[in-house]
């Protein structure tokens, strides 16, 4: 269940609460992703620390690694890796079109060749659906099929209406308590996204994400994309924006009316060195934090910023040192959802456009 709370009198922000098996969900929001069952380098006190509510999995390479039997023995997902509040696991279609060896796209499913030991394997929607529901996921995503940009109309008409076919049998099938969402294809088509915004309405989801953005098409592009497809989208349900982004991709889209994100970003910069702070993004490998003793953030509160200086973390990266790796990455996760609590504040005090002048104006 979906509940708007408050909407900003200036722009289209807005505040709800998303209510799920496990927990509540305050949005907009931000999931951190732990792909495999883990957010790379963190453990579930130190995200529970930080203020995650929710977390992302894939089912694509849950499917593969450890596979549905370990999972189920060990009493679902949740208990497998000790994460007690919600999870959103993702159908793995992208996975799928990214990372298998070989492929094969019908109408009933897709057949593919693991990326780990090349065994093929076919699944339906209804597999993907039911995949899910044994891990005793929260949000459930059905698969689709995404198309890179550039690409051709007749290609993405294809995969437009095969996802909207996909998503029909995936709400046939599904039967549990957990939230199943629909996903919005069709490309940079304003026509094919329409189409499918209306039908996938028409079928009635929990929730609608927005896929196939930030594929390489330009920003602005992807803007435009947002705010079009959002005019279609019920506006008592949640809006979730797929594999997006960077702090000003997330205040941008906040503002036309995104409530739930989810990117690697965070934690990716982090292992390789790379923090996210007020004052923009800083390479702390650089020669300039040599004998910097001041914390990544001056504003930040998280473990790292309260107990460690740039100049100690530029020489765990410079000796290959593990810690390095984690602390940075936690700091860019307590950041992510700093930035959306002072979000979701700023909302509630109908002043979120000016809260967004300040934060770009200081995110250099």
């Amino acid at each position: 269940m979906f509940n708007v709370i408050h909407k900003d009198k200036k722009s289209k922000a807005r505040l709800g609460k998303l209510i799920t098996a496990h927990g509540e969900i305050d949005t907009p929001c931000f999931m951190p992703v732990g792909t495999q069952g883990t957010v790379k380098t963190l453990s579930p006190r130190e995200l529970n620390d930080c203020g995650a509510s929710i977390i992302l999995s894939n089912a694509y390479h849950l499917f593969l690694r450890p596979g549905m039997e370990v999972i189920r023995k060990a009493g679902g997902l949740h208990s497998f890796i000790s994460w007690p509040n919600p999870i959103l696991t993702d159908s793995g279609g992208y996975q799928i079109f990214s990372l298998a060896l070989l492929r094969k796209v019908n109408d009933r499913g897709v057949e593919f060749q693991s990326h780990i030991d090349g065994l093929k394997h076919f699944l339906t929607p209804e597999d993907v659906i039911q995949i899910q529901e044994g891990f005793g996921s929260d949000i459930i995503m059905p698969l689709d099929e995404c198309v890179h940009y550039p690409c051709g109309k007749d290609h993405a008409t294809v995969a437009m209406e095969r996802t909207i076919d996909w998503g029909r049998r995936s709400k046939a099938v599904h039967n549990n308590q957990a939230l199943l969402f629909g996903i919005v294809q069709g490309a940079t088509y304003e026509d094919l996204r329409r189409v499918c915004s209306e039908q996938l309405t028409e079928i009635g989801f929990d929730g609608y994400a927005i896929g196939g953005v930030s594929v390489g098409e330009p920003k602005n592009l992807s803007y435009n994309i947002v705010n079009f497809v959002l005019g279609f989208l019920p506006q008592d349900k949640p809006h979730y924006l797929m594999g997006v982004g960077v702090p000003e991709d997330i205040i941008n889209a906040v503002e036309l009316g995104i409530d739930m994100f989810d990117c690697v970003v965070p934690t990716r910069y982090g292992r390789n060195g790379t923090a996210f702070t007020s004052e923009g993004k800083l390479t702390i490998r650089n020669s300039p934090y040599i004998e910097d003793f001041s914390p990544l953030d001056k504003k930040c509160s998280c473990y790292t910023c309260k107990n460690f200086s740039r100049a100690y973390l530029r020489h765990l990266f410079n000796t290959d040192e593990i810690l390095g790796l984690r602390l940075v990455s936690l700091h860019n996760i307590h950041f992510y959802l700093e930035l959306m609590r002072n979000t979701r504040d700023a909302i509630a005090q109908d002043r979120f456009a000016e809260f967004k002048k300040e934060f770009l104006s200081s995110y250099k």
